[in-house]
């Protein structure tokens, strides 16, 4: 069975409901894949290059996870 988006990547799913949003792709300004942003700007900015957009989903949720808790943030 599949798990869903919000069962596989639940602090992305708290960030993008609760704290800020996400940018995934390239474009002239960005040195990054994918990136984390709130209204105070970048909170978290990946790599250039993934294998797959699941592997990069994770490595933001890991990220998003550890903001979270350094920052004291709680999911709802």
């Amino acid at each position: 069975m599949n798990r869903s988006v919000d069962e596989a990547f639940p602090h992305l799913t708290a960030w993008v409901k609760t704290h800020g949003w996400i940018e995934i792709g390239y474009d002239d300004y960005q040195r990054s894949f994918i990136r984390a942003l709130d209204s105070g700007g970048m909170v978290w900015e990946g790599r250039m290059v993934y294998a797959t957009l699941e592997s990069a989903l994770q490595e933001l949720d890991d990220a998003l996870a550890a903001w979270m808790k350094e920052n004291g943030v709680h999911e709802e």
